[in-house]
């Protein structure tokens, strides 16, 4: 997702410069730990930006938007449950610019603060999530991301993206 986010700032929304403060220094820091989100020109920094640290580990909630991709591969549940692992969060502050462009925000955290899942609304299958869904995987029992994604492979094999 957080990737996926970077390339769609670069090239939906012009800028050109975008990129996660893990990866180099950016005027616009589309990915980075809580405490450098900004709101404005102010710098949100202190205890209560971080979560747990800087280190997001282990399951936590996320309330999925009804009618997207997310809502369908889940059966229709509007909260789940998934496994985290990851310090660099998408920046909230570029969420509804995004959006304007047609990138939807298919989950959040239950506060709404921290996206987990992006779609794209003219995309047959495009779906980006900040968690882990390999660790909820066995090899016989895939992750129901993994399932959806294979038959839309299938389905749309002949299409030209």
């Amino acid at each position: 997702m957080q990737i996926s986010v970077i390339e769609l700032a670069k090239n939906l929304l012009g800028l050109k410069d975008s990129n996660s403060t893990e990866l180099s220094k950016t005027k616009n820091p589309v990915v980075c730990l809580i405490e450098e989100w900004t709101q404005g020109k102010k710098i949100l920094k202190g205890e209560k930006y971080k979560i747990g640290g800087s280190m997001r580990l282990g399951s936590y909630p996320a309330k999925v938007k009804k009618d997207s991709l997310l809502y369908k591969i889940y059966g229709n549940k509007s909260l789940i449950h998934e496994r985290h692992r990851h310090r660099y969060e998408v920046n909230s502050a570029y969420k509804s610019m995004l959006e304007k462009k047609g990138v939807v925000f298919s989950a959040n955290s239950p506060d709404g603060k921290l996206p987990e899942a992006i779609e794209l609304n003219n995309h047959p299958w495009f779906l980006g999530v900040q968690f882990h869904p390999e660790l909820k995987s066995r090899p016989f029992a895939p992750h129901k991301i993994f399932i959806s994604f294979i038959q839309a492979a299938i389905k749309n094999k002949n299409l030209n993206l």
